[in-house]
């Protein structure tokens, strides 16, 4: 295995640890028959020739799927995601993602199964209209 450069590490997994790697790992082994299905169509650059990686580490969480080139993280969310301390988990993580320049796009379950190209049409929709939040300095400051 080619070992990446330190600057290249910290940009793409930004300084997951090598435990939360292979929890990723772990799960794309385990994938939601959900996130079996976006998968499906986001995959092997079928939407926009975007490359979009499964159960990609980032920090301390690990991102349902993720495109670098974009820094797009789409969530596929449970039942779990409606009860209110959840909900408040997801409302912070998505801020401290937003603070990495990670914009996230969330769907349930239900829509993904019984709406499925509503789903990618709304990534797609989403990826047209895209205003990238600014990545931050090295000094943790915003751009």
């Amino acid at each position: 295995m080619v070992r990446l450069n330190d600057s290249f590490e910290y940009d793409f997994y930004y300084g997951a640890s090598a435990t939360t790697k292979a929890q990723a790992a772990e799960l794309r082994k385990n994938m939601t028959v959900e996130e079996k299905i976006l998968w499906q169509k986001l995959r092997n650059k079928k939407l926009n020739d975007l490359k979009f990686r499964r159960q990609h580490p980032v920090d301390i969480f690990i991102l349902d799927f993720y495109c670098h080139e974009k820094k797009l993280a789409i969530e596929v969310d449970g039942g779990i995601h409606n009860q209110e301390a959840q909900r408040e988990w997801d409302e912070n993580r998505t801020y401290e993602l937003n603070e990495f320049g990670i914009n996230v796009l969330r769907f349930t379950n239900e829509e993904v199964i019984d709406r499925t190209k509503e789903v990618m049409k709304s990534i797609k929709d989403f990826l047209k209209l895209q205003n990238p939040i600014p990545n931050p300095s090295p000094n943790g400051e915003g751009s």
